[in-house]
This record gives structure tokens, C-alpha cells and sequence, in this order.
């Protein structure tokens, strides 16, 4: 099971990239960062008004989409 304690130490190796930061790692974009948002293909966190997308997702999304083409 996992407790508040686990919760905590796994979120704090977690990684947030704003989406600028998206960006540059995917070589994309604003907008098809939003898109990849908003359409739920990318997972993020709204803090405030921007979001934040943790690097994992980003890598995720993009062995999912490289599986697909190949």
C-alpha cells in the first residue's frame, strides 16, 4: 500500500517542464504543446494560469509516439 509518506517522496523526484521547456525538448510548438494538452495526449498539472508537464509524460508520450511510426 502506498501511504502519504510514500506519495510524498515519490512526487518530490518528480520533474515539472514548463512548456517552454516542452518545446524545447520536443522541437514543437506552443501551440501543439497546448494541444497535446488539451487533448488529454499529454499529461500536465495547471498551476495558476500556465501548466506544468512532468518530464516523465513528455518522455512517455514520445516513445508512444515513435512505437507508432515505426
Amino acid at each position: 500500500m502506498t501511504g502519504p509518506a510514500q506519495t510524498e517522496e515519490r512526487l518530490s523526484e518528480v520533474r515539472f517542464l514548463t512548456v517552454a521547456e516542452v518545446v524545447a525538448l520536443m522541437r514543437v510548438s506552443k501551440m501543439t504543446v497546448y494541444r497535446l494538452v488539451h487533448g488529454g495526449d499529454l499529461t500536465a498539472v495547471r498551476v495558476g494560469r500556465s501548466f506544468r508537464v512532468p518530464e516523465h509524460a513528455v518522455h512517455e508520450y514520445l516513445r508512444g509516439a515513435f512505437s507508432q511510426s515505426a
